[in-house]
């Protein structure tokens, strides 16, 4: 089946990492892989640590799209494309029994990876679960989608300036 976790509100990833250390622990192959991430995010320590986990993430970090000069998103599309086809890659060969896509959803919106290339991934990863997460998904995913849940903001810290905190946000 295929989850998405969604919204404005802190927890889609910590939501995804719970998934991944409750498929672990009943024994099932997962593959955890991070977009706009760089592996620096606590939680990637501790899941390579896990049996059965499999992490991947692209080790440099292109810092905010809207940031970006044209010659940075090209580098990055080409990256986070090449990220998603190996993970791709090693679902087809049957390498994982669950996936997590992290901020897959957003590099969807920003066109880093197309959209197109995700749903017909979710078409032919039938025998894995799959988990996307990321703001703003669009009706085609939603719509593909057996759960979604939607992480809804009503206070945050951030809106009071406190940066991210280790070990909290990051």
């Amino acid at each position: 089946m295929i989850h998405i976790y969604c919204g404005e509100g802190k927890g889609k990833t910590t939501a995804a990492v719970g998934l991944c250390v409750r498929a672990a622990g009943a024994g099932k192959r997962v593959l955890f892989v991070q977009f706009f991430k760089n592996g620096v995010s606590s939680e990637v320590r501790v899941l390579q640590k896990i049996d059965n986990v499999r992490v991947l993430f692209e080790p440099k970090y292109f810092g905010r799209v809207s940031n970006m000069t044209p010659a940075e998103r090209e580098e990055s599309r080409r990256a986070y494309t090449h990220l998603f086809e190996r993970c791709a890659s090693l679902v087809r060969a049957g390498e994982a029994d669950v996936v997590v896509l992290d901020e897959i959803v957003s590099a969807c919106n920003h066109g880093v990876v197309e959209e197109e290339k995700v749903l017909a991934f979710l078409d032919e990863a039938q025998n894995a679960e799959v988990i996307l997460t990321g703001r703003g998904p669009d009706e085609r995913l939603l719509r593909r989608a057996d759960y979604v849940t939607e992480m809804v903001k009503r206070k945050h810290p951030y809106d009071l300036g406190i940066t991210a905190r280790k070990g909290i946000e990051f």
